[in-house]
């Protein structure tokens, strides 16, 4: 957040840097060099601490990067409200408006926060949702011209949200996740779909941010995000934050436990590949969890079955999957030799899969073929990947690289296993049900890619720790925003004979981004002119009409007046 007055451009030859953005010119603070010795180079840890002023180029306006780094200097005053746009884009919030009541969504952040806090909670939230950005620094141009949650639709200061962004307490957030997930069915089975990503921040004193495996590595200390979806009921049921160096594996039961501890006990987990382990699996049998695991075909402790299996149901119409394009069987069989348990093994097979794996795979092995060609005659160590699929030849005296002799049954029986996958389930299901509650996670996955291409959070963009936590939260609450939008649209879609183009969640913000209100001399904001068919189709997929619309202009005009009061 800016602080809306100006300061002298810091005097630190070396560590200043300018970054264009737009029409914006950004300064960069360099606080710290770290010498990473498995990469063998020094990471520059640098941080925006305001942008150049457009009238004095020696001036510039800080944001709350430059108190921390600069405390000596004065502030100089606080920026007050910053007025308002003669034109409102009011649209999509008149949308998110009726989601957050749909879902019990204010109450429950007004019982955790306060109403004042409850509703900046929500403006934050709805400019991730809207603008696709969660910088902080580009809130007041949202505020300027969109209608808010806050009382009177009041616009606070940029000192104002920040101080807000490190005001809210652990207490407050726990107190609002207890709320949400209170009121669920807690009888009737729920199947949790649990997935972790991670992120990006070049924040420097944030104790869970460290070095670790990223999925996208940009030399940068990450933290772990996961989230726990509710298939059935389509919506994010809880979150957490850990280490940037802990796994996604021994993560998963921390999560088991804060599940119980939320009061879900019939409940089942969809996993990914990547959560399959024994530890899991015995974890989740000591406390009576179901699960459905995805297992790749090659993964050894599969390789087996599947060969027992193979050209039994490939061919056979009555193991056909139609919606899913593949062929299934189940066995009832124990996965591991110390397992305890039998488990339900289903079998897939996919002839399009099969096609895209091996031209892949094909292609790999011919460009490690080449890279090891172009290395002959060399003294060189190649590593564990290319010994798995080549035997590499050496001079016995100097212990120099001679050539490659391809693994060739290696290479055949990968090559055999292209287009299979398993899931493997604790109950009693068939594949067809299997593969069905499994791709029900696919909304799940939607939401970790929503979450960094769509919202912003592909970084954090803060200085402290309360901040961070703070600004995980807002980003948990505008995916449970984006997620009922996205649902709301896809349901809308399927009624129809054809889906338009425009019922995707970023295509349909802007078309509703369209509607604006504007204020004419009477100072009264009035609707600039009416709803489109495409917008009428868009909104009754939430249940607003066109007169709904009209009766919110009135009710956000009359917000807006109580407020300049």
């Amino acid at each position: 957040m800016y602080l809306g007055y100006l300061v002298d451009v810091p005097d630190e030859k070396g560590k200043i840097t300018f970054r264009q953005k737009g029409n914006a010119k950004y300064v960069y603070y360099e606080y710290d060099r770290a010498y990473d010795p498995k990469r063998k180079y020094t990471i520059v840890k640098r941080s925006t601490i305001g942008k150049l002023s457009d009238e004095d180029p020696d001036k510039m306006c800080p944001n709350e990067n430059f108190r921390k780094f600069f405390p000596e200097v004065e502030a100089a005053g606080e920026r007050g409200d910053a007025g308002r746009s003669s034109a409102l884009k009011a649209g999509t919030y008149m949308v998110i408006n009726q989601v957050v009541k749909d879902l019990g969504l204010g109450e429950k952040l007004e019982a955790a926060f306060g109403v004042r806090n409850s509703g900046m909670i929500l403006d934050l939230a709805a400019y991730s949702v809207i603008t696709e950005n969660n910088a902080a620094q580009y809130y007041p141009d949202y505020a300027y011209n969109h209608p808010l949650f806050t009382p009177n639709m009041r616009i606070y200061s940029d000192s104002t949200i920040s101080d807000f962004l490190r005001d809210l307490s652990e207490d407050q957030r726990q107190n609002f996740l207890n709320l949400w997930n209170e009121e669920r069915n807690k009888r009737e089975r729920v199947y949790i779909s649990y997935d972790s990503t991670n992120k990006n921040c070049e924040a420097g004193d944030i104790s869970m941010i460290e070095y670790g495996a990223a999925k996208v590595d940009a030399g940068l200390p990450i933290f772990n995000y996961a989230i726990g979806y509710d298939v059935n009921n389509r919506e994010p049921l809880m979150y957490e934050k850990y280490p940037g160096s802990i796994n996604d594996v021994s993560q998963l039961q921390y999560m088991i436990a804060k599940a119980k501890g939320y009061g879900y006990n019939n409940i089942g987990f969809i996993l990914d590949r990547g959560y399959f382990s024994k530890e899991n699996l015995k974890f989740m049998d000591e406390n009576g969890f179901a699960f459905i695991i995805m297992v790749k075909g090659i993964k050894d402790f599969i390789h087996d079955q599947i060969r027992q299996q193979k050209g039994s149901f490939e061919n056979d119409w009555g193991n056909q999957i139609a919606e899913f394009g593949v062929y299934g069987k189940t066995v009832h069989t124990f996965v591991y030799a110390s397992d305890t348990r039998k488990r339900y093994v289903h079998m897939y097979y996919s002839a399009a899969k099969a096609a895209g794996e091996r031209a892949r795979f094909e292609e790999k092995i011919q460009q490690m073929q080449s890279f090891l060609d172009a290395h002959r005659d060399e003294d060189r160590e190649f590593g564990p990947t290319f010994e798995k699929y080549f035997f590499l030849h050496r001079d016995k005296e100097s212990g120099m690289f001679v050539y490659a002799e391809p693994k060739l049954q290696v290479i055949r029986d990968e090559l055999e296993l292209c287009g299979y996958f398993a899931i493997i389930t604790s109950e009693k299901m068939n594949a067809k049900q299997a593969i069905s509650l499994y791709k029900n996670r696919d909304a799940s996955e939607k939401l970790f890619r929503a979450d960094k291409s769509y919202l912003g959070n592909g970084a954090l963009r803060v200085a402290s720790e309360e901040a961070a936590n703070n600004k995980i939260f807002i980003g948990f609450i505008a995916l449970i925003i984006r997620c009922r939008i996205y649902t709301a649209l896809k349901d809308k879609a399927g009624t129809m004979l054809k889906k338009p183009n425009y019922f995707t969640v970023p295509a349909a913000i802007r078309e509703l981004e369209k509607i604006e209100m504007c204020r004419q001399l009477d100072n009264v904001y009035r609707m600039d002119h009416a709803v489109t068919k495409t917008q009428k189709e868009i909104l009754s997929a939430f249940g607003i009409d066109a007169s709904y619309v009209k009766y919110k202009a009135a009710c956000i005009n009359s917000a807006l007046k109580e407020g300049t009061k």
